[in-house]
């Protein structure tokens, strides 16, 4: 991402029962391991549900259905030691194919080597003490909302 730049995402929320699919990183900076729903960025032209099916699609290999937008949240942080400010639209959805909740964690790999893992948290997971769920405020959203898909 360009330093300076404003980035557009698009992520998708994914339950089952009382968990969500989530990828964990870690920012060595600040010695933190955090979360955030599956998706990515939006791509000139592109609306910001196509890319959320288009991201999935790539990193999972995996269709959406009753995608259906929560909310657009602006997220201002700080990640490796550098500013980051987004404008991240947050979606729920399910999975086309209901086999991939039986599974409790997807691995994909993309283009560059990088290894990613996604699995099934609780919401109780980020309550306090526990580890960040990114962007800011969507526990809060989660939390509001109450839908379930899957």
């Amino acid at each position: 991402m360009k330093e300076g730049a404003i980035r557009p995402r698009a992520v998708c929320v994914i339950r089952r029962g009382a968990e969500i699919l989530v990828s964990g990183a870690v920012d060595s900076v600040k010695g933190e391991r955090f979360y955030g729903p599956l998706g990515g960025g939006i791509e000139f032209g592109e609306y910001a549900a196509d890319a959320v099916l288009r991201e999935l699609m790539e990193e999972l290999g995996a269709e959406l259905a009753e995608v259906r937008l929560l909310a657009v949240v602006e997220n201002v942080f700080t990640y490796e030691g550098r500013p980051g400010h987004e404008i991240v639209f947050v979606f729920l959805g399910r999975f086309a194919d209901p086999s991939l909740y039986e599974r409790d964690e997807l691995r994909w790999t993309e283009s560059d080597g990088t290894e990613w893992l996604a699995e099934w948290l609780p919401l109780d997971h980020f309550a306090e003490g526990g580890p960040p769920l990114y962007p800011d405020g969507l526990l809060g959203l989660l939390r509001e909302d109450g839908t379930g898909a899957g």
